[in-house]
């Protein structure tokens, strides 16, 4: 089980007891339930409450902690918080994500966010944050168990931040601003990876000579910010702008392998980068109470750069390409290659053979779904495996690299663009392919670089296949 959403390997049981009910008379029952409650009061310890440094951030907190507060089995990638530390966690991580967003640290904030931390009762208790608009100004109420996975925790936080900013000129008190998943996640893993040691305070888990210690994991931005984006995609498909937008709860929490937040992460610094980026991040954040959903306020501030989702497809690939060809990652082996080709070459896809059938799922060729699937559905089908063959080439081993490069060619061609290298397609005996136009064209250059992947695989066989006792 991934550590990123299960704080422990042994999850907390609720145990309940039975209990005998005896008869009382009511003088005896209104006796025990005042010396029950004055008892109670003698014991019980008063919520905590902190209010942070700058005033934004109010941290109530149950005077008992969740069992899961204490060792054993504990992940790293999860954490224990107290009242305190939340209170200067929260103003660590707000500076990091507004000067990722061009705000200065020391400006000033409009609504005030009200923690309350609860004892965990297992660990996948969510986090909850509800929006209320009070007098002039909206504040945020965020209940939190007290041992949650750090994705998790970054995410609230980057998200209630993000709504304060949303709604700082928003007067409408039936309507507060939703903040897309992947802006969130994306921006909580940027914090988590540039300032997560002070973003992310947690409570020592063990003692040494009588002193309490913490592990700490600590991303410096001078080595790489990027490199568990870089770790993840490496072995698990970069997401697409379209996936980006509907994520599931699996994907929020790392349990993907981290594709998911690799790519919000990754995506949110591109967008980030444009020019003028920070500024119209801001933008489309104040814009977002105005409209029905966060997609039309994304293109209005990021007008200059995208027109259509099509536009955004196109630069993410491009960008997820550039971000590969920097730092590819280890070489796959002959071996290796050849499976990955194969994945490369074929195309999901789902289909029902009656109306009220069950969807059966198999794969088709490039040239099937070319021929035969509408304009759009192999357009954007293409584009996919354009990015994923450009990615690709630069972890091929030879002569799959090349080859690689001939399909992402072809495939560039197809959609009227030049991202392609400009290798040269052959025949079976070696004769270039000319260009066609349209898709009969690509069909024609799609079955040469078939041929010639054929070719290399019974080469590759031959070496392979053992020999006869001659030596034949």
């Amino acid at each position: 089980m991934n550590p990123a959403s299960n704080c422990s390997s042994r999850r907390a049981l609720l145990h309940y007891s039975d209990l005998t009910v005896q008869r009382f008379s009511f003088a005896a029952i209104l006796f025990a339930a005042i010396f029950s409650t004055a008892a109670a009061r003698a014991q019980v310890s008063p919520p905590t409450f902190i209010r942070s440094l700058s005033g934004q951030f109010t941290v109530t907190a149950a005077p008992s902690v969740s069992p899961l507060f204490r060792p054993p089995g504990l992940a790293t990638n999860c954490l224990r918080l107290d009242a305190a530390l939340l209170a200067v966690a929260a103003e660590n991580f707000k500076g990091s994500l507004w000067r990722q967003i061009g705000l200065n640290p020391s400006a000033a904030w409009s609504g005030r966010v009200f923690f309350e931390l609860r004892p965990a009762r297992s660990a996948s208790d969510e986090v909850t944050i509800a929006s209320r608009f009070f007098v002039k100004a909206w504040d945020y109420h965020v209940a939190m168990p007290d041992v949650v996975p750090r994705p998790r925790y970054a995410r609230a936080l980057a998200a209630v931040l993000l709504l304060e900013i949303a709604n700082r000129q928003n007067r409408d008190p039936l309507r507060s601003a939703e903040i897309p998943q992947w802006l969130a996640a994306g921006l909580a893993q940027e914090v988590l990876a540039t300032d997560g040691v002070n973003a992310a305070l947690t409570m020592p888990a063990k003692s040494s000579g009588g002193i309490l210690q913490a592990h700490v994991n600590e991303s410096r931005r001078e080595i790489d910010p990027y490199a568990g984006a870089r770790y993840a995609l490496e072995n698990f498909p970069a997401l697409t702008f379209d996936e980006l937008a509907w994520p599931s709860s699996a994907q929020l929490d790392g349990e993907d392998g981290g594709a998911y937040l690799a790519s919000a992460q990754l995506f949110t610094a591109s967008l980030l980068a444009l020019k003028d980026g920070p500024q119209k991040m801001r933008t489309f954040l104040a814009q977002l109470p105005d409209h029905l959903n966060w997609q039309t306020a994304f293109f209005a501030a990021f007008h200059a750069d995208f027109k259509r989702p099509l536009d955004v497809e196109k630069w993410w690939s491009l960008r997820l390409v550039s971000f590969t060809a920097h730092a590819p990652g280890p070489h796959w082996n002959t071996d290796e290659s050849r499976g990955r080709f194969d994945d490369l070459l074929a195309v999901p896809v789902e289909f029902r053979s009656t109306t009220n059938a069950l969807p059966e799922h198999m794969t088709v060729t490039l040239q099937t779904a070319i021929r035969n699937f509408s304009t759009a559905d192999s357009e954007a089908i293409v584009r996919v495996k354009l990015r994923d063959f450009g990615i690709a080439q630069y972890r091929m081993a030879a002569p799959f690299d090349s080859l690689a490069a001939g399909y992402r060619a072809v495939l560039a061609d197809y959609l009227g663009e030049q991202g392609g290298s400009r290798a040269v397609i052959r025949d079976k005996r070696g004769r270039p392919v000319h260009a066609f136009a349209g898709a009969e064209g690509t069909l024609t250059k799609l079955d040469a670089l078939d041929a010639r992947h054929r070719e290399i695989e019974v080469k590759l066989n031959a070496l392979t296949s053992p020999r006869n006792l001659t030596g034949q």
